[in-house]
């Protein structure tokens, strides 16, 4: 068996597993926040979808990094499936908290924004340095492949 096939299905399954965590915190968030405007019967801010969907990128980042990049190389080199499995699960792991940490914020972000109305994109260039995470996991894992 090639290792690196592994490594490559872990880095997206693992995630997406972020992603999911990371969605359902947030969107928990938007919810309430919506709530809160309904019952004072003030404007629903629909920007506040951002906070919630905003960890789903790092699914696409699991993908693009496992199955456009991790499975071709572990078809050149099957000698170095153990290297390909720990970056897989070591990249999964980053883009999993990254997503956990961006549903964290949009969280807070969700709130304080459907509350006050204003700081939305305050708010949301913290998600963006969450992301940021993910971000670099992908690319030096790219790099190092």
């Amino acid at each position: 068996m090639n290792l690196g096939f592994l490594g490559a299905g872990l880095v997206m399954g693992i995630a997406a597993v972020g992603s999911a965590i990371g969605i359902a915190i947030a969107s928990q968030a938007v919810i309430g926040a919506w709530k809160k405007c309904y019952i004072s019967e003030k404007p629903v801010p629909m920007t506040l979808l951002a906070f919630g969907g905003a960890p789903l990128t790092q699914t696409f980042y699991g993908f693009i990094l496992g199955l456009l990049f991790m499975r071709p190389a572990a078809e050149a080199n099957p000698h170095l499936g153990s290297l390909y499995l720990g970056m897989g699960l070591a990249a999964g792991l980053a883009m999993a908290a990254s997503a956990i940490a961006q549903g964290m914020a949009g969280a807070a972000g969700a709130d304080a924004t459907g509350e006050t109305g204003q700081g939305f994109v305050n708010y949301m260039m913290l998600v963006g340095v969450c992301e940021t995470v993910a971000i670099f996991a992908m690319v030096l894992s790219m790099i190092s492949l």
